[in-house]
């Protein structure tokens, strides 16, 4: 029982190893010569909505100070503005701009094409294969 659960263990440690690996690759390829934390953010507003800077910082996990310097980059850009609170005059609320949207629309694209050339560059026809079920795989260990 030991060496099962060892094994599981480390199964579980390479599996996530390679789908950070995985995920790093589409990162970088979707960043569109912005910073990490500058695509997060557009992400982060493009799915949850109008967001403080306070907000997404909380989201982030980073610095309210740190958040600022991004949000005001990102405003610099086009990709955000920000307006009153229409409750509280001294919050400002930051949202996505067209160019923002298009921004984040392009950036999950590259991800998705980069994604895509490894898969044809990489694996061959019957990996594809294999990988198609361990998608499935995949999904239900990640529905409960």
């Amino acid at each position: 029982m030991a060496d099962e659960q060892r094994e599981l263990r480390e199964t579980a440690e390479d599996l996530q190893l390679a789908v950070r690996m995985v995920v790093r690759q589409m990162r970088v390829a979707a960043s569109g010569g912005l910073s990490l934390s500058q695509v997060a953010v557009l992400k982060q507003l493009d799915h949850h909505g109008p967001a403080t800077a306070a907000e997404l910082a909380r989201a982030e996990r980073i610095r309210p100070q740190s958040m600022i310097a991004t949000v005001n980059a990102l405003r610099a850009a086009g990709y955000i503005e920000r307006t009153a609170d229409p409750t509280d005059g001294r919050r400002q609320i930051v949202a996505l701009t067209e160019s923002g949207i298009a921004c984040v629309r392009e950036c999950r694209e590259a991800g998705y094409g980069r994604l895509a050339e490894l898969l044809a560059e990489r694996l061959t026809e019957a990996e594809h294969a294999t990988l198609r079920e361990a998608i499935g795989l995949l999904k239900r260990l990640a529905e409960g």
